[in-house]
């Protein structure tokens, strides 16, 4: 059974990720404008109404934008940790709350979302709470880990046997303490519960590649700290210093901020 994934958008301006197989559609993360996904899904072909479910990582704006109207409104389950939820719900500019349709999850437990077999992670950042997915599709496993200050054992554990990976590359170290960043903010972005540099999202992966990663795209690229294409060809060359060549051997992808990527097929 085969899956398609494409990138609503990617970054402080609002994430927002589409995973679905024939049966099955959820989206991780709803940071966008609800008019602006509807007809970004529009655009490709998908109704929203098509979600089965919207997966949660954490209850900063910027992914959560949407995500009571998709649930509320729209009744669309929402799955989110218990203090994710909360923190939604005490975020002001979201009138909107939670009632009855956010599902509390629990990381490490498995939930069956249609045929897709869903595990959230512990993901370290200065949220209320944060996840990683991990979801399992007839053997193929698509791993998604975002807004991570450092890479823990859990989340290079669930990264190692995933076939695809959606990882956080939102700095490059030498522009963000040469750019405009106050100090306190440069510190926050660096520190254990901040964000992930290019070099350490790079290194996850070389040091995790074996035969069966096809793809990695790069998420939540910063637009003041770093660029696409130097998140990219650091990955890249952290690859090839272990012989592993993107393009022959694996795909390695920028995800943009405000505009949907291609839909790829995995």
């Amino acid at each position: 059974m085969s899956m398609r994934f494409m990138s609503l958008g990617s970054g402080s301006s609002g994430n927002c990720y589409y995973l679905a197989t024939g049966t099955t559609a959820v989206l991780i993360d709803a940071g966008i404008g609800i008019r602006k996904m509807k007809k970004m899904l529009k655009d490709c072909g998908i109704d929203v109404m098509s979600v089965n479910a919207v997966l949660v990582t954490h209850d900063h704006l910027d992914h959560v934008r949407s995500a009571t109207y998709l649930g509320e409104k729209l009744g669309i389950p929402v799955y989110a940790t218990a203090e994710v939820i909360d923190g939604v719900n005490r975020i002001y500019c979201i009138r909107q709350k939670f009632r009855g349709s956010a599902r509390r999850i629990v990381k490490g437990q498995r939930l069956d979302i249609g045929d897709m077999a869903v595990t959230p992670f512990d993901v370290p950042h200065d949220a209320t709470d944060n996840v990683g997915y991990r979801i399992e599709v007839d053997g193929k496993v698509f791993v998604l880990v975002t807004d991570c200050g450092y890479v823990t054992d859990e989340v290079r554990g669930n990264v190692a046997d995933a076939d695809y990976v959606v990882i956080e590359a939102n700095y490059d170290f030498n522009m963000l303490e040469t750019g405009r960043y106050p100090r306190e903010l440069k510190e926050r972005v660096k520190s254990r519960t901040g964000h992930l540099c290019n070099t350490d999202a790079a290194a996850l992966i070389a040091d995790t590649y074996h035969d069966g990663l096809r793809h990695v795209w790069l998420c939540h690229i910063s637009q003041d700290n770093n660029r696409p294409e130097i998140a990219r060809q650091t990955v890249a060359l952290a690859l090839e210093a272990r012989g592993v060549m993107p393009g022959r051997d694996i795909d390695v992808t920028p995800l943009a901020r405000y505009t949907p990527s291609d839909i790829y097929d995995l």
